[in-house]
């Protein structure tokens, strides 16, 4: 099973048994989130299942807004790769409330964000990150004890198990994962009764009305497996998620992330998903998955200012050594700099230098299947082949043909060059 295959089916796993609940993107990305007094939605008794009054909300951190007040900076800090100062405030939040499950799931949000500019590759992280999301759930299993109705418990339970089997199914621990999602389904559906007292608590339940239709649309053989889980609605799930990006506190920005992959990848709609890459890339510029994602989206809709300004950028944070800054950023930008270079600036010459340090990114972090990888091969070739270098144009071109899709214009291409530019004996 290649690597797409075996990320695609862990995610597919994820969403369906709860490991996609609060994720936050790893592979491949509005407005500023707007914190306004008014619910997600009308609070009627037609559209959630308790009154606000129905429950006994004495405690919840996630409804106190002194504490959303306070920790508003913390979360903008976390989301701008400014992990230390992020932490600080977690970390005086555990002091302050060291038996609820906030502080600790909070600190293993943060770890998460260190896994994720790696394209979720990195082990460096694993044993902090699992570490938090097991006292995460170890908190809130003690008040869901004490109280069945504590549907914030749930809320942390469904959070930390999918984050966990998330990352279990990234690493090929199945049965983890399984049981993870298992149980993050369970508690979402109990945290899915206090939907309306708190955008937090949608979060989840959007994800799954999207994902539980898209998924069979385009993945049939899932669909035997899918009747065992309730009805999606993809276009409810769309509307929520919007909700939970302009009104979410501590999940806002996870919804956005979402909400801007799902336009651009799934419904192949990167002009809705632009502003809202834009926004984030411009709310948290030392974001580095972020500023990649929004280089992506400008490259393919022709910003091409907009393309260069932020690859130079991200050049500038590597070498810089930022945290979030590494070869996969570099890979992005170094391959949107050729292009311009070879295409816009007509400098060849630059041009070659891009591609080259492209190829050793994504040599270093062994993306080297395709992608950007196959196409600074390819230009490269083509450019070696127009300055009369057919021993280096070969070379490239051999690299092409080994990696091309089977019967594939570049495959044909490059195989083509190779049959008839022989190396003189």
């Amino acid at each position: 099973m290649n690597r797409f295959h075996r990320l695609f089916s862990g995610h597919c796993i994820g969403l369906l048994l709860g490991l996609w609940l609060l994720a936050g993107g790893a592979q491949a990305q509005t407005t500023d989130t707007t914190r306004g007094p008014k619910p997600v939605r009308d609070v009627t008794l037609d559209n959630i299942d308790v009154e606000p009054g129905a429950v006994d909300t004495k405690g919840w951190l996630l409804l106190n807004q002194d504490i959303a007040l306070e920790l508003d900076g913390a979360v903008q800090n976390l989301y701008n790769f400014k992990y230390d100062k992020a932490e600080r405030q977690f970390r005086s939040l555990r002091r302050r409330y060291p038996n609820h499950p906030m502080p600790y799931f909070l600190m293993g949000l943060s770890t998460w964000w260190k896994i994720v500019p790696t394209n979720v590759q990195s082990k460096l992280y694993d044993k902090p990150f699992f570490a938090y999301m097991d006292t995460t759930i170890a908190k809130a299993e003690a008040l869901y004890e004490k109280d069945s109705k504590n549907y914030e418990a749930c809320f942390f339970l469904s959070a930390a198990y999918g984050f966990a089997g998330r990352l279990q199914a990234e690493r090929g621990s199945w049965p983890k994962a399984t049981v993870s999602a298992r149980r993050a389904l369970k508690y979402l559906e109990l945290s899915q009764e206090a939907n309306g007292l708190s955008p937090e608590f949608l979060f989840g339940q959007a994800l799954f009305n999207y994902y539980a239709v898209w998924i069979p649309d385009n993945y049939p053989l899932l669909k035997p497996v899918l009747l065992l889980f309730p009805k999606g609605n993809k276009e409810l799930g769309l509307q929520q998620l919007r909700n939970v990006a302009d009104n979410g506190v501590y999940v806002g920005p996870e919804a956005k992330v979402f909400l801007m992959r799902i336009l651009n990848n799934e419904e192949g709609n990167p002009t809705q998903a632009m502003p809202i890459s834009r926004g984030l890339a411009a709310k948290y510029p030392d974001n580095g998955y972020f500023q990649r994602f929004y280089a992506l989206l400008s490259f393919n809709e022709g910003e091409f200012r907009e393309c260069e300004r932020v690859s130079r950028e991200i050049l500038d944070k590597i070498n810089r050594g930022m945290p979030g800054y590494e070869g996969i950023s570099g890979r992005y930008a170094t391959y949107f700099m050729g292009w311009l270079m070879q295409n816009k600036y007509k400098d060849l010459t630059k041009a070659k230098d891009y591609y080259q340090r492209c190829i050793v990114f994504s040599e270093s972090t062994e993306d080297t299947h395709g992608g950007f990888y196959l196409y600074a091969n390819l230009n490269l070739a083509r450019m070696a082949d127009k300055a009369g270098d057919i021993k280096e144009a070969r070379r490239y071109y051999t690299e092409v043909a080994d990696i091309a899709d089977g019967k594939s214009a570049n495959q044909k291409e490059a195989k083509a060059y190779l049959k008839t530019h022989k190396l003189k004996k």
